[in-house]
């Protein structure tokens, strides 16, 4: 693949993505006499949103012009979101997307903190208003987002000239993951959280198996209870779901009628409170759900799940994420051992009842065994960190023989928020250590003991933002 993948490289070239590549330069902006911003915004395609004020560092929203179709690059092109966290030429950089929209005040992943560098984020391709128009929705996949990534850091390289790094969270991580298996020369090294890998999409059971050891006995009984209780009582919540649904102007069109998302929410609940929840808050769920109000039980529901979520309304913003795991990634489907079937009249609905129907959908069996099987044989200063209570990490990415200096580590108790600081200290340390030197910048008692290895920048309560972000089920 790499060789085939050669050419797009001259393509890129052909199409203004460089420019002038002999002006990279280690030196940084003030030694120049040009400042960072004239030199972003001088790269072909660069164009300047707004920039924001953050001490010690510079920060600036762009677009940049990316080609529809990266195989036929003068066949339209679309304008792409990103963001440059700049604090110094002469510092690493940290490459990271979350696999959706971007966010537009300045942020510090861990990664980033880590090696104490620059970052650079990028909008996933066809997340609003990262969107050609029209949508050509055949031109959202795993590689045509990797070519978008390649192009960013070949434009950018001339200027951050010291080592990149990919990182990303959950559907961030697996983006990390794709970029690493089509353009493996690009990055130094690539930091990988929560990301799953549903290699055979029909086989499922890890999920399973998952729900029915994590946590505590009690804790899962609560849980189990009370999703079930909201299904016993389908007719009273529906109707208000129904009274908020007319009082909010929320529709049903894309999953089908308000009946197929209400069970939807309610399959989501037990999941969604170990992706997001913790141990300690299961004296928040309800005791005995049998004896609960129907308010109590709601508010339980809606907290965790969000009855807004699978109304049209709730479905438009992630309409490229269920688009791809019904052509690629995949999507769990799990069993309800607790509630009798005469309760569950649909079952975990696959991606496409998510998708508006006008948009076509082919699922495409081989793309993520492509990748497992990449990353088994050929991973290269990769790491994957995974919280030992997030229910995406029943189908973990896994390393072979052929991997070299990359490592798979869990944080115990921890969920979809799982981070290197939350790892016992062994691994912590390790991990800090390799991701230092895969960055070029660890000291020389780092390399001579892991053991010493801590994050080179201090810890800032605005940037290093460390608590899970809140986002619907059932996508990661």
């Amino acid at each position: 693949m790499r060789k085939a993948l050669r050419w797009l490289l001259a393509l890129v070239v052909l199409i203004g993505t460089v420019g002038t590549a002999g002006t990279a330069t280690a030196a940084p902006p003030e030694a120049t006499g040009t400042d960072i911003k004239d030199r972003l915004l001088s790269i072909p395609g660069m164009s300047l949103i707004e920039q924001k004020p953050y001490t010690g560092y510079r920060f600036f929203v762009l677009n940049y012009t990316q080609p529809v179709d990266h195989r036929h690059p003068a066949k339209g092109t679309f304008q792409q979101r990103i963001t440059v966290l700049h604090k110094d030429v002469s510092r690493p950089t940290v490459f990271y997307t979350g696999g959706y929209g971007v966010s537009t005040s300045p942020g510090r992943r861990e990664p980033t903190q880590i090696v104490d560098g620059n970052q650079v984020s990028m909008e996933y391709r066809f997340f609003t208003p990262s969107r050609p128009s029209p949508a050509d929705w055949s031109k959202l996949d795993i590689w045509q987002a990797a070519s978008d990534q390649h192009r960013i850091f070949t434009a950018l390289k001339p200027l951050y000239t010291k080592n990149w790094i990919a990182t990303g969270g959950s559907k961030g991580g697996m983006t990390a993951t794709y970029y690493e298996r089509f353009y493996p020369r690009d990055m130094d090294g690539v930091v990988a959280y929560v990301a799953p890998n549903d290699v055979v999409n029909n086989e499922d059971s890890a999920y399973d198996r998952f729900f029915a050891r994590v946590g505590t006995k009690e804790c899962r009984d609560r849980l189990n209870a009370v999703q079930r209780e909201a299904l016993v009582r389908r007719a009273p919540l529906a109707k208000r779901y129904a009274a908020e649904a007319a009082a909010n102007g929320y529709t049903f069109t894309t999953i089908g009628s308000l009946d197929r998302a209400y069970e939807a929410v309610v399959l989501d609940y037990v999941w969604g409170f170990w992706q997001y929840g913790t141990l300690a808050e299961c004296a928040t769920i309800p005791a005995d759900a049998r004896t609960a109000t129907d308010d109590e039980i709601w508010t339980s529901v809606d907290t965790i799940s969000g009855f807004s979520f699978y109304t049209d309304q709730g479905l438009e913003p992630y309409t490229p994420y269920y688009y791809q795991a019904g052509t690629q990634l995949g999507a769990p489907t799990i069993k309800f051992p607790h509630i009798e079937r005469k309760y569950v009249r649909y079952g975990y609905q696959p991606p496409r009842n998510f998708v508006p129907r006008s948009i076509p959908m082919t699922f495409q069996p081989w793309a993520m065994r492509d990748v497992d099987t990449w990353v088994r044989h050929n991973a290269r200063q990769m790491l994957f960190v995974y919280g030992e209570n997030d229910p995406w990490g029943a189908e973990p990415f896994r390393l072979g023989a052929g991997a070299r200096d990359s490592y798979v580590f869990t944080a115990p108790g921890m969920n979809h928020g799982a981070n290197v600081a939350g790892l016992v200290p062994a691994q912590k340390s390790l991990a800090t250590a390799r991701i230092l030197d895969w960055a070029g910048v660890a000291p020389a008692a780092v390399r001579e003991n892991p053991a010493a290895a801590k994050p080179l920048a201090a810890f800032d309560a605005t940037l290093d933002r460390r608590d899970v972000e809140r986002e619907p089920m059932l996508r990661p």
